[in-house]
């Protein structure tokens, strides 16, 4: 029997190239994986039905379901179809038994200059589906992304706005902090320690030098700039002492390799470099 791998946590997007949510599980626990993350569309060609009895059955953890948001719209009518594709995110999420729903919140309305006003639009957005969340107890995980993003995925850029946020809508809502689209913040350990409780998830790839592709090339945990052990004491310093999820876009790289290889390099490169060092 494989020795379960404790605390990591396998985000499917990281294999969704090479292996189908079901092959995915397998090839997980096969390697002592016991937690895992997919996104929406994984979930939907497996089926949701067929996704809950897979889990039950592996007797995995879903750390997470990939993705809500995508708030702002030009118009009210979809920014009321967004709230309601958000509720059934929510329900999936629910039906998985997902520790959170993470919210890629969204950029800029076609057309628009307004960023003030997209991310004012996201907060009324999490507002209005909130109750739905807590009805279902999922709390909804917004995640920061690096502002490269904030014109097309998301207005929220850093853990201090997302900590406002936070603030602003009170229970019920938290943050997955991404090492790829927060490292580079000055106040980032400052901001973990504020968000304590409100920590969720902590996403762990490589920032590349150079980054052929802002979206799809992730490096692998060792293979970057990001001082993925000294990030990993902060979050335990704010109190976070749960799992790290390995979440890799790698068009050219990772997604090419065969899948059971890359699980068993995320598993080493865990082990060797993403554990807190004093």
């Amino acid at each position: 029997m494989t020795e379960p791998v404790e605390g990591l946590s396998i985000n499917l997007a990281t294999v969704r190239k090479q292996w189908t949510f079901a092959e995915a599980v397998d090839g997980c626990v096969a390697q002592g994986i016991t937690m895992v993350a997919p996104w929406r569309d994984q979930v939907e060609a497996q089926g949701l039905k067929s996704c809950v009895k897979i889990v039950a059955d592996a007797g995995v953890r879903v750390t997470g379901l990939c993705r809500g948001g995508f708030f702002p719209h030009a118009t009210a009518e979809g920014r009321a179809a967004a709230i309601e594709e958000n509720k059934r995110a929510i329900d999936e999420a629910a039906a998985l038994g997902a520790h959170c729903l993470v919210l890629v919140v969204g950029g800029l309305p076609e057309g628009s200059r307004d960023i003030v006003a997209a991310r004012q639009m996201v907060h009324d957005g999490i507002a209005a589906i909130l109750p739905h969340a807590r009805a279902a107890g999922v709390p909804l995980a917004i995640e920061p992304l690096h502002p490269q993003y904030a014109a097309d995925r998301s207005c929220v850029n850093t853990l201090a706005q997302s900590n406002d946020m936070c603030d602003a809508l009170g229970p019920g809502v938290g943050i997955a902090a991404d090492v790829y689209h927060i490292w580079w913040d000055p106040d980032l350990e400052a901001q973990l320690l504020r968000a304590g409780d409100r920590l969720l998830a902590h996403h762990i790839c490589d920032w590349l030098v150079p980054t052929t592709d802002p979206l799809n090339d992730r490096g692998m945990m060792g293979d970057g700039v990001v001082d993925l052990s000294t990030i990993r004491r902060w979050f335990e310093a704010a109190g976070y002492d749960d799992f790290q999820e390995v979440e890799i876009f790698s068009a050219n790289n990772w997604w090419t390799k065969p899948p059971q290889d890359v699980i068993a390099t995320c598993i080493a490169r865990y082990r060797a470099v993403c554990a807190a060092r004093a």
